[in-house]
């Protein structure tokens, strides 16, 4: 994740929402919602995985913020609600199984808003998932990490599935383990009248963090989409 222009997002966001409650969904080990946090949004972060809240937490102990954090899947938010913005950051929303989930979360991001809240996410595009990722192995030789990264496609139209092998240096040894990540896009025009039948208006769709619309070629898809 350290390519990942964590303060472009911020800037994206921020120029169209400057405060409030934000939820940051799948908010990983809390980069994201720290940041947010110090820009003077009144956060949540909520996760799936227990082990990365534990880390988002320690994470906003040491920074002195109070921002609570939440097991969360995005697509049941029961319960919670009444926020100003909503973020499913950094492909999140491609691990989701089944376009049913996608369809639900949508519908349950768009209950948790408050009337004229906004929703923000990105999404890898069909070029990233067909044809980048499908140029495997890559390979990343750290100082203190290493690892060779497989992919295949996966069961489903448009998907991937990621083999990865670190190696994690421990003194003078390496500790090795294994993760599989799978994931799964759909068409920009596909995204865009799911969230139309959950209610939302689509204020903006782009690219790579350019501001411009997407093409063939781009990478990352970003959607604005507001209540």
């Amino acid at each position: 994740m350290e390519d990942i222009p964590y303060e472009k997002y911020v800037e994206w966001v921020g120029s169209s929402v400057q405060s409030g409650k934000l939820l940051d969904l799948a908010c990983g080990t809390g980069t994201l919602s720290q940041l947010f946090s110090e820009v003077g949004f009144d956060v949540t972060a909520s996760d799936l995985s227990e082990d990365m809240l534990a880390i988002a937490s320690n994470r906003f102990q040491e920074a002195n913020l109070a921002i609570p954090v939440l097991q969360l899947s995005m697509d049941n938010l029961e319960g919670i609600g009444g926020f100003d913005a909503v973020t499913i950051a950094i492909d999140s929303l491609n691990y989701l199984e089944t376009e049913e989930e996608v369809k639900r979360t949508f519908a349950e991001v768009h209950a948790a808003l408050n009337e004229g809240g906004h929703l923000f996410f990105d999404v890898h595009s069909l070029f990233k998932i067909n044809d980048i990722y499908m140029d495997s192995p890559f390979v990343m030789d750290g100082e203190n990490v290493a690892y060779i990264w497989h992919t295949e496609k996966g069961a489903h139209a448009n998907s991937v599935i990621h083999d990865i092998t670190f190696f994690m240096r421990h003194g003078e040894t390496f500790e090795r383990f294994e993760e599989t990540h799978e994931q799964q896009t759909f068409p920009v025009e596909t995204y865009q009248a799911w969230l139309e039948q959950a209610g939302f208006q689509v204020e903006s769709i782009t690219a790579d963090f350019t501001g411009q619309s997407p093409d063939e070629e781009s990478e990352r898809i970003f959607f604005h989409a507001i209540k």
